[in-house]
């Protein structure tokens, strides 16, 4: 499944109280759909990192009481009441025994003394085996309690989540020149560094703090890999040919794109969806116009995914018009 309905169907599930698990290669915003999910839904979120736990974490310490008869302190991240989400990120990654005891938490939502709460559902993910990383197994009795999803990485759907997180546009503009790089992993390289949807969102805030430009090549080759950030910064530096957003919204008449280079045309789509606001959106109308029918479409939708009330300007309604035999 792709993103946008990994998200649906989280939120179909907790509804129905049925344990998930969302499977899939390490970087692509598994946890980041989960949360997504929550707040669609209302309900927090209690991360629990599964690797991080012993056994004993999950079940409590013992306590004898005046009895004499053992019973157990449930751990203070367990939640006590609300609605939620139980996320155990990682999962598949600890140790049996720490899966094992997810095993009565998942199927009868007790583990010990404590029983989750009505209002509170279970959702786990972590990588695939075949992604090479620290995995253990997945006891069948376990796999057998949850519904699987598998998340497939569609750079569309990371685009409307980048527009909407207001990442850098540099980014988004080279993702779409050269969409394969949204995920380049293969574990067989044993890359320390490579291009994911996590590692370009991290590229997107090193590009607001970094000045120097060797220091910024030497910063995003540490992130998303050296090949990645060599076509990167060729891009960037190509990008650095348009005015600022604001020089071209001043005056969408008194400027033309130099040439009809698709990196510079992505570029400038990027850069104006990225200021795309109802008192920008009649300039934004106008450059359109005047860019290949392709590129046009690429910004007004892009614009309009940041700010969806767009639809409803005259500018649009227009534009719409001017253009409708391509949006057929």
């Amino acid at each position: 499944m792709r993103a946008s309905e990994v998200q649906g169907a989280v939120e179909t599930l907790v509804r129905a109280g049925q344990p998930i698990y969302i499977w899939g290669p390490p970087g692509v915003g598994k946890s980041d759909v989960v949360r997504q999910a929550a707040a669609s839904l209302n309900r927090q979120v209690v991360d629990i990192r599964a690797l991080l736990l012993d056994p004993v974490d999950l079940r409590g310490l013992p306590r004898i009481g005046e009895d004499g008869r053992t019973s157990w302190s449930t751990p203070d991240f367990l939640p006590q009441s609300g609605n939620g989400i139980l996320f155990l990120d990682e999962l598949n990654a600890a140790p049996p025994l720490v899966q094992a005891a997810c095993y009565q938490l998942v199927l009868d939502r007790r583990i010990g003394d404590y029983h989750l709460p009505r209002g509170w559902s279970v959702v786990a993910a972590g990588n695939r085996e075949t992604d090479r990383s620290v995995t253990h197994r997945m006891p069948s009795a376990l796999a057998n309690r949850f519904t699987h999803i598998d998340f497939e990485v569609r750079l569309e759907d990371w685009i409307s989540w980048a527009l909407q997180e207001g990442m850098a546009p540099e980014v988004i503009a080279f993702l779409r020149f050269r969409p394969r790089l949204i995920h380049d992993f293969d574990p067989a390289r044993n890359d320390k560094a490579f291009p994911t949807p996590r590692s370009w969102s991290f590229v997107s805030k090193i590009l607001e703090v970094a000045e120097d430009d060797g220091l910024l090549k030497e910063l995003i080759a540490g992130t998303v890999g050296p090949g990645a950030a060599a076509e990167f910064m060729g891009f960037l530096s190509a990008c650095r040919e348009l005015p600022t957003a604001e020089i071209l919204l001043a005056d969408p008449a008194g400027w033309r794109l130099p040439s009809d280079d698709p990196a510079l045309l992505y570029a400038l789509c990027e850069l104006l969806a990225s200021h795309a606001s109802p008192e920008s959106f009649g300039a934004i109308t106008q450059i359109a116009a005047d860019m290949p029918a392709e590129f046009s479409v690429l910004l007004i939708r892009d614009a309009v995914r940041k700010d969806a009330s767009l639809v409803e300007t005259p500018e649009f309604l227009d534009w719409a018009e001017n253009h409708a035999e391509i949006l057929v």
